[in-house]
């Protein structure tokens, strides 16, 4: 059944703002500030080049097939999946896959939220010069002052989500397609703006050596598992975003070259992150491996020592702010999207709605580092600790694992076949297809049995 659909909450006006939309959801925290740490600690270029790898196999795959359930269905994760299923003459139950991803989404942005705040604190403080003569004792002393606060944590969390609401409520084309129109350019030209300054450092020509020098010998088991996971993890598979933006692409555009697009330029902004933060970590004699601790403990005290280090620690910590919001809003979307096509009653009052759950969920994350600390949903795990561990090594990985076999062995080849389009690339789909049914499912399975330590039990380490 080939029939054409329209989303009732609208479309993108031209497949360019979907790939900016798409693109800011996978761009945020995951890239700018886990990736290059990841890089420091795995063999430089060696864990890029086997990260790449793990995009191609694991992340293109199921990125198209997320694309694909969207625009097939118009309708958010959960009723585009039923909507298929019926159509499919499939289980109703693949449903379910849609309510993990929006539930995923859901918790996600509860604990997002709170560190999405941090961003815009530590903002804040660049522009007011609150980095200069940081030491390490201060910068220590500045981050465990903001999250042992619970009034300083629940008012930057506040702030957040009040910002991601306004953005989401106003709709898909007064909202969201607004927002990532002004605030992708500005993503990039502020990280651009940081690569510029990096090459202008003493420590350039280090950090290209580093980036450019692949030590394979650092590769080992855990390197793998490590790239397959911030491959899935980094272009917000499994979590609902990309299936709901993909029910709003327009059907003239192809979903392949989309999703190619979208995977590129994700790629390239991590890439880009790590030609921005490495030469400044070269210049003033730091571990490229610092851990993630350099962004908020330790690229502070570097703005306030180096040249212009004011200018671009408002400029770094903007950019972390942009990539928060950009993924925030596509976190909130897919459950306003659900509540406003099953209940009515608008999209201002669903994401109202859904945005008063998120903050009170996020409060709680908050107050679990400082007033509710002692208190435990799991052992030895805080609340934000506790929702982090479900959406992140549970609810993502099987998420994905659902979505690529309900695309690659549920639904009928020929429907798939038709939705991307692919008359003139037959051989390419047949590859796309193998892919989507044996790697990539075996890949996140990898993932999530090692995020859940099932993997050394079932192989005795």
């Amino acid at each position: 059944m080939n029939e054409k659909r329209s989303s009732v909450h609208g479309e993108w006006s031209s497949g360019l703002i979907f790939i900016l939309a798409a693109t800011g959801s996978a761009v945020g925290l995951g890239n700018l500030w886990r990736f290059p740490y990841l890089v420091g600690e795995n063999g430089g270029s060696a864990f890029v080049i086997l990260y790449l790898a793990c995009i191609l196999l694991v992340g293109l795959p199921i990125i198209i097939g997320e694309v694909t359930i969207g625009r097939k269905g118009r309708r958010s994760p959960i009723n585009s999946l039923r909507l298929i299923a019926r159509e499919e003459g499939l289980n109703q139950k693949w449903a379910l896959v849609g309510w993990m991803g929006v539930i995923a989404g859901f918790l996600i942005l509860s604990f997002y939220s709170v560190v999405g705040g941090w961003s815009l604190y530590y903002g804040y403080e660049a522009l007011i010069g609150g980095f200069a003569g940081m030491t390490s004792d201060s910068a220590e002393g500045m981050f465990n002052g903001l999250v042992s606060s619970p009034s300083a944590v629940l008012g930057w969390h506040t702030l957040f989500m009040l910002i991601v609401f306004g953005i989401v409520a106003s709709g898909v084309k007064k909202g969201l397609q607004r927002a990532v129109t002004l605030l992708m350019p500005l993503l990039f030209i502020l990280l651009v703006g940081l690569v510029v300054y990096g090459v202008t450092t003493e420590g350039f020509g280090d950090a290209m050596t580093f980036l450019a020098t692949p030590d394979f010998s650092a590769l080992d088991g855990d390197t793998v598992l490590a790239a397959l996971g911030q491959a899935f993890f980094t272009l917000s598979l499994g979590m609902g975003a990309i299936m709901v933006y993909g029910a709003y692409l327009p059907q003239e555009n192809s979903i392949p070259v989309s999703t190619g697009w979208i995977v590129g330029m994700d790629t390239l902004t991590a890439l880009l992150a790590g030609f921005a933060i490495f030469p400044i970590v070269f210049t003033v004699g730091l571990e490229p491996g610092e851990g993630p601790g350099l962004v908020f403990q330790t690229l502070p005290i570097v703005f306030g020592e180096i040249t212009f280090g004011a200018l671009l620690g408002v400029v770094f910590f903007a950019l972390l702010s942009v990539a928060a919001i950009t993924s925030g809003m596509s976190l909130l979307e897919p459950a306003v999207a659900y509540l406003s096509e099953s209940f009515g009653g608008g999209r201002v009052k669903a994401a109202a709605i859904i945005s008063a759950l998120i903050w009170l969920l996020g409060a709680a994350c908050g107050l679990s580092m400082n007033a509710w600390s002692g208190f435990h949903l799991l052992p030895g795990m805080t609340i934000f600790n506790t929702i982090e561990f479900i959406s992140s090594n549970i609810l993502l990985p099987l998420g994905g694992l659902f979505v690529a076999l309900f695309v690659g062995w549920k639904m009928r080849t020929t429907t798939v076949a038709a939705e991307l389009d692919t008359h003139n690339h037959h051989n390419l789909f047949l590859l796309w297809l193998w892919v989507t049914r044996i790697v990539a499912p075996a890949a996140v399975l990898f993932i999530f049995l090692n995020a859940t330590g099932l993997l050394s039990v079932i192989t005795g380490e």
